[in-house]
């Protein structure tokens, strides 16, 4: 009889997600400690949020952040989401977090956290919240970061995959990932790597990717060279002049999805006095890719497909 009952407090330990020994992942470097898997969750951003969905975690998301304040959002994202509800459309505050009562908040530095703000994992813990940094974004606090690869992606899909009890699932995907990542590697090994600039959108001072933000990477894997790659951050601002000295051969332009998107970008560009001169300009050689594509998160792969397809087209 004792040994039945052993049985089946054990299994009622794991099918709510409790473990004796818990649950430890890296968190920028400290480790964050579950004592059972989370139930309740919050997440932020598009990114993030698939993540979550290709990991099949709608039943345990209790709200989203950060979506509709500033993107349009795809056919299959909202099928994904069904009906799960959004919190707030940019940033969060404490009070929304604490209204939904997660057990986690899965968010990053500048991605629905600030550095000194409201919402931080320093805030959110007198409430029972622990939170899960986006490891992209750890350079904010930590300047002795890698620079960014694929791992940005691969690992943090693991680590949600372990905290959440679906590790196998979260394997699967990586594996997968990485082979097709190889399959494009392959393909663009051996041919000539055009210099590459990305711009998120028009501005004053051009806002863009340094080498630790993941689209450097991604650049990278498609067979390109980043022209920001020497910029101390993950995303930050450089000028007009220092982008024209590199002349890029080749522009990814964040596509927002509103007014005619990167082709409004580009418009920009064409009637800049700088960039006007450019050769990606000039030969009307660049891609607009959507921000999900362009932050860590599963469209990372098929993003960079596209990209080596558009910068290699005479090799295809």
């Amino acid at each position: 009889m004792k040994q039945t009952f052993a049985l089946l407090a054990a299994a009622a330990m794991i099918s709510t997600g409790a473990l004796a020994e818990g649950i430890t992942v890296d968190n920028c470097g400290a480790p964050l400690v579950f004592e059972q898997s989370p139930q309740k969750i919050v997440v932020h951003d598009m990114n993030m949020t698939d993540m979550a969905f290709a990991l099949g975690l709608q039943d345990r998301i209790v709200g989203l952040t950060g979506i509709t304040g500033w993107y349009k959002t795809s056919p299959d994202f909202d099928a994904l989401r069904g009906d799960i509800r959004e919190l707030a459309p940019k940033y969060p505050t404490v009070e929304n977090l604490v209204a939904a009562e997660p057990d986690m908040f899965f968010a990053g530095w500048y991605y629905g956290m600030k550095p000194g703000g409201d919402v931080t994992p320093d805030t959110l813990a007198p409430f029972g919240i622990k939170t899960m940094i986006l490891t992209e974004s750890c350079v904010h606090l930590d300047k002795n970061r890698p620079v960014a690869s694929m791992d940005l992606l691969f690992n943090d899909v693991l680590r949600l995959g372990k905290v959440m009890q679906v590790e196998d699932k979260a394997e699967t995907l990586v594996t997968g990932w990485k082979q097709e990542l190889a399959d494009i590697e392959a393909k663009t090994a051996d041919v000539a790597k055009p210099r590459v600039f990305l711009l998120d959108g028009p501005a004053d001072a051009p806002f863009t990717a340094g080498k630790f933000a993941i689209p450097d990477a991604m650049i990278s894997a498609a067979g390109g060279i980043n022209v920001t790659h020497d910029m101390d951050t993950s995303w930050g601002r450089t000028s007009w002049e220092t982008v024209a000295a590199a002349n890029p051969e080749f522009l990814v332009l964040l596509d927002y999805q509103t007014g005619n998107g990167a082709a409004d970008t580009f418009k920009f560009l064409q009637d800049h006095p700088v960039m006007s001169q450019i050769d990606a300009v000039k030969n009307q050689r660049w891609i607009g890719l959507r921000y999900e594509e362009l932050t860590p998160g599963p469209a990372n792969i098929s993003a960079i497909a596209k990209m080596a397809a558009a910068m290699h087209e005479d090799k295809n």
